[in-house]
């Protein structure tokens, strides 16, 4: 008990520490030009590229989720891509000018983040927030997710060696050594933390939006894949399989379901069958179903990130060699319903509806459930379908003939490459967008007057009523008499 009292104090003295170097650099940050700010963010990018594999490998062997292989792309997405979307955006001093209106525009930064970093995606998320938060010249202080903190640790080092070899100041970029829930607390809750950045499971995410911090955070994704009669199916099968079987599944962009029509369901799940996939008995998703989701109701970590290899033997289930994702039919949605939530390994849900319109409330059901506000995926030719699922799906990120965890995080499609995704009001999240430099900086507007208050002033407004005098009446009279007569 001691022991444990003595690590929870260390780590909360340890952040008031980092918070306030933290604040101290930030400072000396925010009076740099963009020229300076642009060096040190290029030099992240470029540490994080050089060591990509390195800390791809480092995360693998430290938390045993996914694969390094694409941890690797992962950590190039988090640095090179990002990085060339960033590189040209005006964060720091005079934005834009318009002189016409006589408008001017500030970059101001919010001051010192604090980065939450999940286990799941923890290399690339330190790479991305600290370029991203620099970008925007704030400072960051991260909060690592204990069972990966010697791939996070690393990853900052080496991030921050770079960094300040091109000018930025010492304790810009920090990370606690010693995690601890108190010492998150205290990171998120500290009078000099101006942000929270928060990307984990859903019970950090609700902490960092109820701290009284201002915060972004992600809520669960719980995509499904939508497979319209029009589509390639082939194609969009390919698409489906390596998108949930990238990193075994680990973003949270990525497919957790396939909703087909009914007179798509033997073409598809023959070509599931034929690209690698295997479809369990009721026995078997029964003895899986078991494994997903714990007696609380959360996803078991067992099953997170996992072979599926690994996770057939969790259940002792038998599979064909070179099976690349585990698929069970499914007619139910809710909290009890494991294969309609959200499963981070290479398992899916598979539902069959009469038509499209029942696949889109199918979609919604799903959604609602779990994962509103994030993602999901459709695979179609049909315009009018794809538009009626743009305008009604409760997602921030309708994706169209693509991968799930590409797309989602811009990286096969042309949204803003990001590793955290809003989720939106509908998701519980402050923004719908991906999240960049844009959302972690403040814009002051300095404005001229244009008008003064005699300028604001209306004229009474006139009476239009029309009155009609004792000589018009007697005219209008005259006049109807005169019809009358003449019509008789």
């Amino acid at each position: 008990m001691m022991e444990t009292l003595d690590k929870d104090l260390r780590s909360i003295q340890e952040v008031r520490t980092l918070i306030k170097k933290s604040k101290e650099a930030q400072v000396k940050l925010a009076a740099m030009s963009q020229e300076q700010i642009d060096a040190i963010v290029k030099a992240i990018a470029d540490a994080g590229y050089k060591n990509r594999v390195k800390l791809a490998k480092m995360a693998n062997e430290e938390t045993g989720f996914g694969r390094w292989e694409d941890k690797i792309i992962k950590n190039a997405f988090a640095s090179k891509h990002v990085y060339e979307s960033i590189k040209d955006m005006k964060t720091v001093g005079i934005l834009s000018e318009d002189k016409v209106n006589k408008v001017m525009e500030v970059g101001v930064p919010v001051g010192v983040i604090a980065a939450l970093i999940p286990s799941t995606n923890p290399t690339s998320t330190v790479i991305y927030k600290a370029m991203i938060s620099l970008k925007a010249g704030n400072s960051i202080v991260f909060s690592p997710h204990p069972n990966a903190l010697k791939c996070i640790m690393e990853t900052t080092r080496l991030i921050n060696e770079a960094a300040m070899a091109a000018g930025c100041p010492e304790g810009a970029i920090a990370c606690i050594s010693v995690p601890s829930i108190q010492g998150t607390d205290q990171l998120m809750k500290h009078k000099d933390t101006a942000l929270i950045l928060a990307t984990g499971g859903t019970p950090m995410v609700k902490a960092a939006y109820s701290s009284g911090t201002p915060a972004i955070g992600v809520g669960p994704g719980n995509g499904p894949a939508f497979i319209e009669k029009s589509a390639d199916f082939a194609l969009a099968v390919k698409r489906i399989i390596d998108s949930k079987t990238f990193d075994n599944g680990t973003i949270c962009a990525s497919e957790q379901s396939i909703v087909v029509e009914k007179c798509s369901k033997d073409a598809v799940m023959a070509e599931l069958t034929k690209q690698g996939a295997y479809f369990l008995s009721t026995e078997e998703a029964d003895k899986l179903g078991k494994f997903i989701m714990r007696p609380n109701g959360s996803m078991n970590p067992q099953i997170v990130g996992k072979s599926v290899e690994h996770i057939a033997s969790l259940a002792n289930l038998q599979i064909p060699a070179g099976t690349r994702v585990l698929i069970a039919h499914e007619t139910r949605v809710g909290h009890n319903v494991p294969y309609s939530r959200e499963k981070l390994g290479p398992i899916l849900a598979f539902y069959v509806e009469e038509d499209w319109k029942a696949a889109s409330e199918r979609c919604a059901e799903i959604l609602h459930s779990e994962g509103a506000g994030h993602t999901m995926t459709i695979h179609s030719e049909n315009d009018e379908i794809i538009r009626y699922f743009g305008l009604h799906m409760p997602v921030s990120r309708l994706l169209v003939n693509t991968p799930g965890t590409l797309g989602g995080i811009g990286a096969s499609t042309a949204i803003a490459p990001a590793l955290t995704l809003g989720c939106g009001a509908i998701g519980g999240g402050s923004t719908s967008d991906n999240v960049s430099p844009l959302h972690l900086m403040n814009t002051r507007k300095v404005t001229f007057g244009l008008r003064e208050l005699e300028d604001l002033k209306e004229e009474p407004a006139q009476d239009n009523t029309s009155t009609i005098s004792n000589l018009d009446k007697e005219q209008l009279i005259s006049a109807i008499v005169k019809r009358i007569l003449e019509e008789m």
